[in-house]
């Protein structure tokens, strides 16, 4: 099923792990895909391309950086004509070391909070107007399930996806006249390489899984599906939501 065709996405972060499962997913609908991460983009956009045909272009991006994603978002309309949609996926998190709120320090505070907040709303702020030319828009922000429960020892990092299902509905309420869409999709700890190296992580994320209705891991492929349907025509009417993937531990 090639629901996507025609259109063009933009996916930050999709160097591997999550970002590159769900790059992959918009390329087999149809899409067009732009793989913008800081490392691995090329070999992602290489491998997308092969696997599933599709239009592809890796490009190397600070999310975090105006100057960048404005530089980026221009060479993918030079490139492929147009903007339909956003994935804001680039995250700060397996680097993060779990521990207290009083041992984590302002630098590491301001590093989450420029590429987990400024950076999602750097990346919507580049492409929107090109949503608007072409009469099609769908930003999808990876948000987490993590601040809807409130969990310990990295409070920067749930703090800022809080504050990405925030500015989802603010969004939401200023793109709606234009016929564009916003909303969060929020994973449970999702089981990605990068986070399994770390063994912190893994032990919390056994935890998490403990608390799941559907009592097993979740990796990057389950989230693959809600995310081509948000992207697609079939969710024209909804915004502002908080789509929650986790297996059932947050039930809302």
């Amino acid at each position: 099923m090639e629901r996507l065709n025609g259109k063009v996405a933009v996916v930050t972060g999709a160097g591997g792990g999550i970002g590159r499962a769900l790059a992959g997913r918009l390329a087999a609908d149809g899409a067009a895909v732009v793989i913008a991460d800081l490392r691995n983009f090329s070999e992602a956009a290489a491998g997308i391309a092969k696997a599933t045909a599709a239009r592809t272009l890796g490009l190397q991006i600070d999310v975090s950086s105006e100057a960048d994603v404005a530089r980026r978002a221009a060479e993918t309309v030079k490139a492929f004509g147009r903007i339909d949609i956003l994935v804001n996926n680039a995250a700060v998190f397996s680097a993060l070391k779990l521990k207290p709120f009083e041992e984590i320090g302002v630098a590491e505070w301001r590093k989450v909070l420029d590429v987990n907040v400024i950076g999602a709303a750097l990346c919507a702020r580049a492409c929107v107007p090109h949503m608007r030319k072409g009469g099609y828009g769908r930003i999808i922000n990876l948000a987490s399930g993590a601040p809807l429960k409130g969990v310990p020892l990295f409070l920067h990092y749930i703090s800022s996806k809080g504050a990405v299902i925030a500015m989802t509905r603010g969004l939401a309420r200023e793109l709606g006249k234009d016929g564009i869409t916003v909303n969060a999709l929020a994973p449970g700890f999702t089981l990605s390489e990068t986070v399994a190296k770390d063994a912190a992580h893994v032990q919390a994320g056994e935890r998490s899984r403990a608390s799941r209705a559907i009592p097993r891991d979740e990796t990057p492929d389950d989230l693959v599906g809600a995310v081509s349907f948000l992207a697609s025509s079939d969710a024209a009417f909804i915004t502002g939501q908080t789509l929650v993937v986790d297996g059932g531990s947050a039930m809302l």
